[in-house]
C-alpha cells in the first residue's frame, strides 16, 4: 500500500463514521432563472473597492432552509424534538442583525416559519442581483455519532469558481468557529447528492456566488441541545459574517455559463430512504476494504464494487472523493481507461480540497 493510501487510513480512523445529508432538492428548469434574467451577466470580476468594511453596501441574501413542514415532515427533526427549520431560521436572524450592522443589505427569503418556493428562493437573489447567497442549513443522518460540516456549490467547479471561493471560506470558519479547528469537512457540488440537476436553490441563483451550508447534525444529541443554545447559533452566525469578509476580501473570477466546459453523465447515488438501510451505513467499512483489496489485480472487482457502494452511499462525504479516485485507478488497470478519465474530471469538478 503506497504512503497516500496509508495516511487515509490512518485519518478515517480517527474520525466516527459519517452519514447522509440533507441539502435541498427541487428540479425547477433552467428557464425559471432565464426568465429572471442572466445573472452570470452581471456578475464580472470583484469591482467594488476594496478600502473599508468589504462587507459595507454588499447585498447578500440570506435563506433560511425549509420552513412550515412541521405537519407532513418527519425526518428533520432531532431526538430530542427540536427541527431543522426553526434551527436554520434562527442563524439566518442572527446572520441578518450582525450583517445589517456592517452596513450590508441583507434580503431574507422567509423571516417566519413558513413555506417558501425554491424557484422563488433563488430568484429573490437574481432579481436583486445579489453579490452572495447564502442558505442555511443543517444535517440530519440515522448515525447518532456524526457531526461535521458539509458546503455546496452548484454544478462545476471549473465553471463556479466564485462559489467555490465563497465555500471554502465558509468551511475554514465553520470548522474554526464550531469543530475547534479539527475534524473532518466537505466541500462538494450539489451534482454529487442530485446528480440530475442539483439543488433548487442553487439552480435558480446561479450566475451569484452561491452555497448550501450544512453547519453540523441536529440528529447528534448534544449538537441538537447546543443548537438550542441562542449564544451557539450566534456564535454560527459570526462564522458566516467572517467568512463572507474573507470571501469579499478577494477578487473573484466570473461565473461561466453552466457546462460551458464539460457536462458529466449523472451517478446516481441513494437518496433519502436508501441512505438509511443497513449496507448504506457500510460506507466507510467498504471504502476501507475496497481500499484494501485494491493491491491485488485478483481482488480488482470486488474492490471496485465496495468503493461504488460507498459513493452512492454517502457522495457527499468527506472521503468519496479519495473512493471515485480510487474507483479511476481500479477501472483504467482493467482497462477502461476513457470511463475513468471520466470519473477523474468527476472529481476534479466535484470534490474540493477545503
Amino acid at each position: 500500500m503506497n504512503l497516500l493510501k496509508a495516511l487515509m487510513m490512518t485519518i478515517l480512523c480517527a474520525f466516527p463514521i459519517m452519514n447522509q445529508s440533507d441539502a435541498q432538492d427541487g428540479l425547477a428548469g433552467d428557464a425559471q432563472l432565464a426568465a429572471a434574467g442572466s445573472a452570470s451577466q452581471h456578475l464580472g470580476p470583484q469591482e467594488k473597492p476594496q478600502a473599508g468594511d468589504p462587507l459595507d453596501g454588499r447585498v447578500i441574501v440570506v435563506d433560511p432552509g425549509h420552513g412550515g413542514t412541521a405537519e407532513y415532515d418527519d425526518f428533520r427533526v432531532g431526538p430530542a424534538g427540536e427541527r431543522e427549520e426553526w434551527i436554520n431560521l434562527r442563524v439566518a436572524l442572527k446572520l441578518r442583525e450582525m450583517l445589517q450592522k456592517r452596513n450590508a443589505k441583507v434580503i431574507m427569503t422567509r423571516t417566519e416559519d413558513v413555506e417558501v418556493e425554491l424557484a422563488e428562493r433563488g430568484q429573490l437573489a437574481v432579481g436583486n442581483e445579489a453579490d452572495a447567497f447564502i442558505s442555511v442549513h443543517h444535517n440530519a443522518t440515522a448515525d447518532p455519532e456524526v457531526n461535521f460540516p458539509i458546503v455546496y456549490f452548484h454544478g462545476n467547479a471549473s465553471e463556479n469558481q466564485a462559489s467555490v471561493m465563497l465555500a471554502r471560506a465558509m468551511a475554514d470558519r465553520m470548522k474554526q468557529y464550531l469543530f475547534e479547528g479539527t475534524g473532518p469537512v466537505s466541500v462538494v457540488s450539489d451534482h454529487t447528492i442530485f446528480p440530475a440537476a442539483g439543488t433548487g436553490v442553487l439552480r435558480n441563483s446561479y450566475g451569484i456566488p452561491g452555497v448550501i451550508v450544512e453547519a453540523s447534525f441536529f440528529t447528534h444529541p448534544e449538537e441538537e441541545q447546543r443548537l438550542r443554545d441562542p449564544d451557539y447559533n450566534r456564535l454560527e452566525a459570526e462564522a458566516y459574517v467572517m467568512a463572507l469578509e474573507d470571501f469579499f476580501f478577494q477578487r473573484h473570477p466570473d461565473i461561466l455559463e453552466k457546462y460551458s466546459t464539460v457536462q458529466l453523465p449523472p451517478f446516481e447515488v441513494f437518496q433519502e430512504a436508501e441512505r438509511m438501510e443497513p449496507a448504506a451505513k457500510r460506507w466507510k467499512e467498504d471504502y476501507l476494504e475496497g481500499m484494501r483489496l485494491m493491491d491485488s489485480d485478483a481482488d480488482l472487482e470486488k474492490a471496485l464494487e465496495l468503493l461504488t457502494r460507498s459513493v452512492r452511499s454517502f457522495p457527499d462525504s468527506w472521503v468519496a472523493g479519495q473512493a471515485h479516485a480510487a474507483r479511476a485507478e481500479i477501472i483504467e488497470r482493467l482497462g477502461r481507461k476513457e470511463e475513468a478519465e471520466t470519473i477523474r474530471r468527476r472529481v476534479a469538478e466535484f470534490y474540493i480540497v477545503p
